[in-house]
This record gives C-alpha cells, structure tokens and sequence, in this order.
C-alpha cells in the first residue's frame, strides 16, 4: 500500500513537472507569435495597419474609387435613383400630370368633397337620419319634462325663501341672525355681569384704581421729600455753614469774571495776610499785565449775617485792605440778610458796597458793576501815581454814573418784587437802566484803555528823555 502511494505521488510529481514544462513551452511559443505579428517595430500587424492607413495606401485609394470622383460608384448609384432624370425626381415633380404631387392633390380634393358633403347632410333638416333633425326630435320630446322640472324646481326654490316655513333656508338664516345679535347686545349690555364690556369695565376700574393708588404714593413721596428738602434748607440758612456757600458763591463769580479779563482771583479767607494772626479778606483778584494797573490788588470781603451792618462791612474792609495789601475794597451783602434800606450799589471813598442775590441773575449786574469800579480805583489810583495828565473827569463821571443805576436798579428790582401790578412797566424801566448800566461799564471800559495807552505813550517819552 506504502509503494502504492510513492508510485502515485511519483507519478503525479512527473505529470505536474510534465505540465509545467508545456506550460513554459506554450507561453513562449504564444510570445514568439505575438511579437512577429504585434511588434510596434517588426511586426507584421503594424505593416499591414500602415499599409492600410498612410498616404495613398489601400484604404485611401478604395474610398477614392468609390466615392471621390465624380465617376465612382457611389456617384453612379446616386444618380440612377435620385439623379435628374430619376424616376424619384418624375414622381416628384409638380408639372407631371402623373406624378405624386398631383395624384396626392387629386386624392385629397376627392377627400374634403366627400367629408364636405357627408357634413352637409348630417346638418339638413331634409335628412331625417341626420343628426340636426334627430337632435330636433329629441328636444321636442323633451321639452315638455324638462319645463315640469324647471317649475318644479322654481317652486323649491322659493320655498327656501319663505318666511312662512320655519325649515327654509331664509327662516334658518334670519334665526341665526336674530340669535347672533341677541349675543352681541348681551355682550355690549352692563346689565349682563358675564359680558365682555362689563369685564372690561372691570379691568379699567382696577387700573384706574390702581393708577390712583399709585399717584397717591407719588404724591406721599413728593411730600415727603419736599419737606426734607425745605427742612435741610431752614437749617442751612440757620446754620453758619449757609454763609459759607455765600462765600464760596461770590468767589466763583469772581473767578470767572476775573479769568474773562485776564486777571486772577485768590481765595485767601483761610490764610493770615499781612497782620499777624489776621485772615481779614476773603478773596483777592490781582489785575493782570493787560491792565493798566497791572499787579492792583481788589479784596472782597462777602457776608451773609443779618447781624453785620453798613459800618461792620467799611470797618471790615478798611482792615482787609491793609491785611491784603489791597487799594480797593469790595464788600457784597447777602440779599437775604442785606441791612434794611441799603443801597443794592454804593461807594465809599475805596471801598465798593454791593448787596447781591446768588440765587437771582438780575443781580449779576450789580457785583458785575461793582468789580468794574474797583478795577477802574485801581487804575485812577496807578494813574494818580504815574502821570497827571489823564481824562479822570471822565472816569469819575462813569464811576457815579454806574453809582446812581445802580442804586435805582436795585430799588426798582424791589418794587417789582412787591408790587405785582405794573409790574411790566417797572421790569422795563429796569431792562432800560440795565442797559444804560453796561453802557456805562462799557466807556469805563474804553476810558480806561486810554488811559492804559496815555501811560505807556508818557512812559516811552520818559525813556527817551532819559
């Protein structure tokens, strides 16, 4: 059985060796075959293919034959049947009395005639087979059902339309109609306390209510804060710290007056001036080098005490101007605690008393005055100094000029305080001496250039003298 198998499997290991021997023979000899026909360069398919499709080769010169001249083939056989004297072309011609064209147009004339004349017949009233006349037939047979159900019908419509029937269609509809306005006046009617306007009457009461609660609460608050704010005021003007803000008030004004012009204001009532121990002067404004009087010194001394009187504020500023090495003083009442019959506007020698509102604007006029006479001492005073020569007459005049409006002013802003009727007389009167008042600021204003010029025209001479 063992040699059994070895001789089997020798013999299959020869047959597989046999095989694979063909196998590599064939491919070879397939290869071989291959090449001598498939061979870009030797092959014999390659030639022949060239043969076939180069320039004049056989396939070039069989197309030429049979369809490139005009006496191939295909020139021939296109002639013979679709050729000019082609039976295609004598079948086709309109002139032939036996060709298509005209058989065709024979036929279809034949054609319509015979339709024309079947229609004709069916449409005769003469044909009784027609189908005009048995249309006829049939509507006049007809005709008698087709009236009863016509007024058979005319008669349910307007049985719809009746009132008379509760189930028409006309007395559903007014039913419907008569219960849709019922809902609707039900609904706009207060007597129903379900109906939309009674809800809404309801729902505005609330608002309304509830808007009134509110404003009631706002008034309460406005109240409240009122007098918290009229309460902080009585104990501000009780209290030292209201004169104060009079100060600090006053020395804003003069600030910003004194920055317009170019000269500088000084709060000095913290400070010890010149005398020991002494912080007399509240404020200092130092005229600027585009005065005349560049350098003067103005003291103000402001005051919101009703104790204080016209004697306390000349003795006060008299003291200030020596502390502050000042020439001229300025002195500014509170209008709240002013003395009693005190001029809003007045000047003693060189000192300037003024009684002004911080919470008015129609009295900026007055201090605004008042801080113009006291540069205009300073510079009549520099003036006085430096050469004797200068219009002071005409400063003067201004000076008392701007005095006695301002007096006036001040009496007249009292009337029309008090006296409310005529009220529009007076308050015109005072517009009129407001004006007069800046106009008379004004030529102070212009007097004193001149005089700034006539000093630096003297002080050149004297240079040239010298």
């Amino acid at each position: 059985m063992t040699r059994v198998r070895a001789e089997g499997d020798r013999l299959l290991e020869n047959l597989g060796q046999a095989l694979a021997d063909h196998q590599h023979t064939v491919a070879q000899q397939v290869g071989t075959c291959l090449k001598e026909y498939f061979d870009p360069q030797s092959g014999r398919f390659t030639e022949r293919v060239e043969r076939l499709v180069r320039e004049d080769g056989e396939l070039e010169q069989l197309l030429r034959r049979q369809i490139g001249a005009e006496d191939s083939a295909l020139a021939r056989t296109l002639a013979s049947h679709v050729g000019e004297h082609s039976p295609l072309l004598q079948l086709l011609d309109p002139g032939a009395s036996e060709g298509t064209l005209s058989l065709l147009a024979g036929t279809v004339e034949k054609t319509l005639g015979e339709q024309r004349e079947q229609i004709l017949r069916e449409f005769s009233l003469d044909n009784r087979e027609g189908a005009l006349s048995r249309l006829v037939s049939e509507l006049a047979e007809q005709h008698g059902e087709v009236g009863e159900a016509l007024e058979k019908r005319i008669g349910e419509v307007m049985g719809e339309f009746s009132l008379d029937r509760e189930d028409s269609a006309l007395s559903r509809l007014v039913g419907r109609v008569e219960k849709a306005q019922q809902q609707i006046s039900s609904e706009f009617s207060l007597d129903e306390e379900g109906s939309a306007l009674s809800r809404m009457r309801r729902e505005f009461l609330d608002v309304i209510e509830t808007q009134r609660q509110a404003n009631e609460r706002f008034h309460g608050e406005v109240l409240e804060r009122l007098a918290e704010m009229v309460a902080r005021k009585a104990e501000s003007d009780r209290s030292t710290r209201h004169g104060e803000d009079f100060e600090a008030n006053v020395f804003t004004f003069l600030q910003t007056r004194s920055q317009k012009a170019g000269d500088v204001a000084i709060r000095t009532g913290n400070t010890a001036g010149r005398i020991k121990n002494c912080k007399k002067g509240d404020a200092v404004v130092e005229l600027g080098p585009e005065h005349s009087a560049p350098g003067a010194r103005i003291v103000a001394e402001a005051k919101e005490d009703a104790s204080y009187t016209l004697a306390d504020a000349l003795a006060e500023l008299e003291e200030a101007r020596k502390n502050r090495n000042a020439g001229v003083g300025l002195f500014v009442f509170s209008a709240r605690t002013a003395p009693n019959g005190l001029d809003g506007f007045a000047r003693y020698g060189e000192d300037i008393v003024v009684v002004w509102d911080a919470e008015d604007a129609r009295t900026d006029v007055v201090l605004v005055a008042g801080l113009s006479v006291a540069k205009a001492l300073c510079t009549r005073a520099r003036a006085h100094r430096d050469a004797e020569s200068a219009d002071f007459e005409a400063i003067e005049r201004a000076i008392l000029e701007i005095e006695k409006q301002a007096g006036g002013l001040d009496a007249i802003a009292r009337s029309a305080e008090t006296i409310r009727t005529g009220s529009d007389k007076i308050l015109d009167r005072a517009r009129i001496m407001r004006e007069a008042l800046a106009k008379q600021i004004e030529l102070l204003g212009d007097k004193v250039a001149d005089l700034k010029t006539l000093l630096g025209a003297a002080s050149h001479d004297g240079q040239e003298a010298g």
